[in-house]
């Protein structure tokens, strides 16, 4: 009996190849930084700063590919593994080796621990999920997540490294600023395993509505992130790593008012689903 060739669904998939080839893109441009680092400081500088944004540019495809696919209703297990060994390379491998390199290199007997356990616990985070996901055949779409997730983590990582560089002045050196980088990755290490509840914001696509005051604040943001991108992108994924731990003391109708994501109600929606 022939084994019937698997289909793929072509536009989702290239974004998560997008996804990969930025984190590629990234562990390379650290490489090369490594080899320049002692003979020509500022060329390395200027590989590791364009590293950042390319760990950036992976968390972008990150969040389109499943926008695109749940908007075609092509999520499959084939995308969701792919997403996963994309999300290893650029989330795990890249901001792990740029914090080795810019950091950790200091500390001999130290540095490749840290960086490892960080790279690790990212693995495990994703190989847990694709296995939660897998024994509830699929399930039903997660509002939440349980622990930081690993993009979240990488654009954490990769934004303040950005911002440490902003606040040296163009010199590419991140001083002892540099310092605050190693416990930043054991501490996210720890957070992806943690019990913390983040919105996972996956309904979010083109039929999302919100009302004109909300849609401006949103479209504000953007434009003040744009305009501050040396410093603004950390400040959002601070501010989404805070989430988690204040979200337990926040009342259900201001939990709602944050994580809103469709028009309908959580009701109305079951309802539907009932029908």
């Amino acid at each position: 009996m022939n084994e019937q060739p698997s289909k793929i669904y072509l536009l989702p998939n290239l974004m998560t190849a997008g996804n990969l080839f930025c984190g590629f893109t990234a562990t390379l441009k650290i490489l090369e930084g490594a080899l320049l680092q002692a003979s020509n400081p500022d060329a390395a500088g200027d590989l590791f700063h364009t590293a950042i944004w390319f760990v950036l540019g992976a968390f972008v495809f990150d969040f389109l590919d499943g926008r695109i696919a749940r908007l075609g209703g092509h999520e499959t297990t084939f995308g969701r593994e792919f997403d996963s060994l994309a999300d290893i390379v650029s989330f795990g491998l890249a901001p792990a080796l740029m914090v080795y390199r810019v950091v950790l290199q200091e500390f001999p007997r130290a540095c490749w621990v840290i960086a490892f356990i960080y790279l690790m616990c990212g693995a495990l985070r994703l190989a847990r999920f694709n296995s939660a996901t897998a024994k509830s055949n699929g399930g039903s779409q997660q509002n939440t997540f349980t622990g930081f997730p690993i993009p979240a983590a990488a654009g954490l990582i990769a934004s303040i490294t950005l911002f440490l560089l902003w606040l040296a002045e163009g010199e590419h050196r991140l001083g002892n600023w540099r310092f605050v980088l190693p416990p930043l990755l054991l501490f996210l290490s720890f957070m992806m395993f943690s019990r913390f509840q983040y919105p996972s914001f996956k309904a979010v696509n083109w039929k999302t509505k919100k009302s004109i005051p909300r849609f401006l604040i949103i479209i504000l943001i953007l434009i003040f992130t744009v305009l501050n991108y040396e410093w603004m992108p950390a400040v959002l994924f601070l501010a989404y790593l805070l989430y988690g731990f204040l979200r337990p003391w926040l009342s259900r109708d201001w939990r709602r008012e944050i994580e809103e994501e469709i028009g309908e109600e959580p009701g109305e929606e079951a309802a539907e689903q009932v029908r």
